[in-house]
Order: C-alpha cells, then structure tokens, then sequence
C-alpha cells in the first residue's frame, strides 16, 4: 500500500476497482453508510447503493475466497450464490452465513455447484438438526454461541484465506471486537436515511478503547465517496 492516502476523482468502475485489487489475507468489510449513519434503509443496504457501488460489490467478490454475511442480511438481501462477470477466476466464491436456526434464502440453493457454508454453534446444530441438510456444508464454531475467531480460523483451515465480510452491523461488530478486521471498505451514499435500525444487538461494545485503522484511498464518484482503510 502506498505512504500516503490517494484522494480524489474517479472516471468510473475500473479506475475504482484497481484501487482494491491488493486484497489482504484476513477480513475485508464492506459496508455502505448514508451521510447521516444509516447502514440500511427499510432493512436493506440496496436503497441507499448506486450502479458503481453496485459493481464494486461484484469485484470484491472477485477478489476473495469466500464472502461472509449475516443471517438477517442474507435474508434481507435474498442473497443467492456469488455470480461474477470480468474475472479470471475459475470459480466464484462460495458464500458463509452465520446464523443460529440454519435459516437460508431459498436462492442459495438454486446452483448445487455451489453450496452455501452455514456457520453455526454446536448446540444450535443440535437444537435444529442443522447437519441433516446435504445442500449445503456446516461449520461448528462455538458451543452456545458463534465464536467467529473459530469460525475464521475454520475458514482458513480449508484454504479460505481471503474473507469479504458483506454485514451485517451485529457480525462487522463481533469481527472488530474479535480484532478480526485486517481493512475496511466503507462507500458513503449522498443520501439522508433518519433512524434505521438494524441487527439486534442491544449490549454495548466490549473495546476498552477504538481500533485506529490508516485511511488508503477516498475517491469520489457521481457524489459517491469510497474509502478503504487498513490496519
């Protein structure tokens, strides 16, 4: 990464995207914010996105080996397996949820090529027989709850070194406190979103102090503005 911070005007989609092509091995966040905080509008990131953001999404995708989400944004988004165009990948990246009741979007089945990844506890696999669902493969992290440095270590256990974490709030926070976060991707949206709620998490952070993070780049693009900061 260079010393200092590129700041500054993009024409469009590839200019942006040579500014992420480095991704590092860890978790990559991605997230998109409105001016005044909101992560999501009406339960979804998808109102507050642009066609850019949209397309940086998908290469993003391209650069990792496996994209991490949320129950509740997968379900909220109906993510269906990652589809990627303009990449020389072989295969697309297989798509992790974390999630307590195995809950998935109907579309993450749709290619059984590429089965989802269901993150889960231990006794929420046996509460809800999770195990018995041969569409999709299941990784136990954590007896009552997920313990997310497991689940990583689980992740890079079978060559996925490479984690874009998609949301939503609740698991970008459990990253951070777990100190997990090698950089984050943040897009600020030109728009006004009031008082959005998302994730249910109510306890406050576990951090004795902020994790400091070094800003990359902050490029602007149709009043769009895209940061990336590093660890």
């Amino acid at each position: 990464m260079p010393e200092s911070a590129r700041v500054g005007t993009v024409a469009g989609i590839a200019e942006l995207a040579a500014f992420y092509a480095d991704a590092p091995e860890g978790v990559r966040a991605n997230m998109i914010f409105s001016a005044d905080g909101a992560a999501a509008f009406g339960g979804r990131a998808g109102p507050l996105s642009s066609p850019v953001d949209q397309q940086l999404l998908k290469i993003l995708r391209g650069f990792a080996d496996v994209v991490l989400v949320g129950a509740g944004t997968a379900r909220a988004e109906n993510y269906g397996p990652v589809r990627l165009s303009g990449t020389r990948r072989a295969a697309p990246p297989p798509i992790a949820v974390v999630s307590r009741t195995g809950l998935l979007p109907t579309r993450l089945f749709s290619n059984p090529s590429q089965p989802p990844i269901l993150v889960t506890c231990a006794h929420a696999a046996e509460q809800h027989d999770l195990s018995s669902d041969d569409r999709r493969h299941v990784l136990v992290a954590g007896e009552d709850s997920v313990d997310v440095a497991r689940a990583l270590a689980l992740l890079r256990a079978r060559g996925m070194h490479r984690i874009l974490c998609e949301g939503g709030p609740t698991l970008l926070d459990e990253l951070v406190e777990a100190d997990a976060v090698a950089e984050i991707c943040v897009t600020l949206a030109p728009k006004l979103a009031a008082n959005q709620p998302v994730g249910q998490r109510a306890a406050p952070s576990r951090l004795v102090a902020p994790l400091a993070m070094r800003l990359a780049h902050a490029l602007v693009h149709d009043d769009y503005l895209f940061m990336r900061y590093c660890r």
